[in-house]
C-alpha cells in the first residue's frame, strides 16, 4: 500500500443499483487505518438520510461518514454523498454541496463529483465506476483521464446493474476493467 499512497491522495467512486452489495465487498476489507480517503456517490432517494452510512458502517472497519459542508478530506475516511445534493470537492480540499439540478436524473450525481475531484486532484486521483444502471459517471472518467488520473471499471460481465461500467468503458477513457476482488486487490496490495 505504501506505492499506492506515495502516488494517489484521493479515492472517488460512482455507483447506483446494486451499489451496496459492491461497496461492501470492497470497503469491508479495507483496515480502519486505510491511507487514502474514498469519496462514494451512490444514487439514493432523498428520505435515506444516513441508512447507508449506517448500513456500511456496521460492515467496515475504517470510518464511514456522510460528507459535510466545508469539511476538510481526511485519510482513514469513507466519505459519502448526502441524499439529494450533489457533492463537490473545492481547491482547498473540502467539501461543498450544491442543490442544482440533477445530472442525468440524478442528485447526487457521480460526473459532478468525478469532474471537481479530477481539477483539484489531477494525476493524483483514482476514479472507479461500479455496477448502475445509467450512465452517470462516464463524463467524469473522461475528466479523471484528461487530467491524468487513474480511471477503473468494474468488469460488467460481474456487475449487478452492468450498463454504468459499461457507460464508462465505452468512452474509452478506463484503464483498467475488474472484478471486485481485483479492484480490491489493486487497493491493497499496491
Amino acid at each position: 500500500m505504501p506505492v499506492l499512497q506515495e502516488k494517489y491522495q484521493a479515492i472517488v467512486i460512482g455507483t447506483s443499483a446494486g451499489g451496496l452489495s459492491a461497496l461492501s465487498g470492497i470497503l469491508e476489507k479495507l483496515p480502519a487505518g486505510y491511507p487514502i480517503p474514498m469519496i462514494i456517490v451512490q444514487h439514493r432517494s432523498k428520505d435515506q438520510r444516513d441508512l447507508l452510512e449506517q448500513v456500511l458502517q456496521s460492515k467496515c472497519k475504517i470510518r464511514v461518514k456522510q460528507a459535510d459542508e466545508k469539511e476538510r478530506i481526511e485519510s482513514g475516511f469513507v466519505y459519502i454523498a448526502p441524499p439529494d445534493y450533489h457533492l463537490l470537492i473545492e481547491s482547498d480540499r473540502t467539501f461543498s454541496l450544491s442543490s442544482d439540478q440533477q445530472v442525468h436524473f440524478s442528485r447526487p450525481s457521480i460526473d459532478v463529483l468525478f469532474e471537481s475531484a479530477a481539477i483539484v486532484f489531477k494525476h493524483s486521483l483514482i476514479g472507479i465506476i461500479l455496477t448502475g444502471a445509467n450512465n452517470d459517471g462516464a463524463a467524469g472518467i473522461v475528466e479523471i483521464k484528461k487530467y491524468g488520473g487513474l480511471t477503473i471499471a468494474q468488469d460488467p460481465a460481474e456487475a449487478q446493474f452492468p450498463f454504468m461500467p459499461e457507460a464508462a468503458i465505452k468512452t474509452e477513457k478506463v484503464k483498467y476493467v475488474w472484478t471486485l476482488s481485483g479492484i480490491l486487490d489493486f487497493l491493497l496490495k499496491n
